[in-house]
Order: structure tokens, then sequence, then C-alpha cells
């Protein structure tokens, strides 16, 4: 299976809510953080699933980049 390609409007579908899968896209990669606890219906500390959040990763969160390579990568994410 060939990795995805998602633009906003696609990644947006991913939220976590109502049975979708959870995805985030960081530097233009996309994560599946579906089976993570943390973000349980979509939304980790005010964040939420369906977005790109290169500047959030980068300046708030306190575990950086490393809880990336946890996680299984679905495709790439190009801005609109």
């Amino acid at each position: 299976m060939s990795a995805m390609t998602f633009n906003q409007t696609d990644l947006s579908k991913y939220n976590g809510q109502d049975g979708q899968p959870a995805y985030v896209a960081v530097d233009g990669v996309v994560y599946d953080v579906t089976g993570v606890a943390a973000w349980t219906g979509g939304k980790h500390h005010g964040n939420l699933a369906g977005q790109e959040l290169t500047t959030v990763i980068d300046t708030k969160s306190p575990h950086g980049r490393k809880v990336l390579n946890n996680l299984t990568v679905v495709g790439q994410y190009v801005a609109d």
C-alpha cells in the first residue's frame, strides 16, 4: 500500500470523532494517533486531531518530536 497524500481538507476528516481515525501532521508527515491514550476522542491538551501541528509540537510540547518516533506514518501532508 502506498502512503496517502493529505491536504488540510482531507486531514480534517481524520479528527478522531464519530469512529474516524485520529491523524495529525508535523513537518509534512501525517501520523496516526488513534491508539494513543492521550489522544482519546481526537483531543490532546487542547489540540485537535485532523490538524497540522508543527508549530504546536515545536513551541508548546514538553516532549517535543521524540514521541513521533512511536507513531505510525500514514502519509504526506501538502498545504493547500
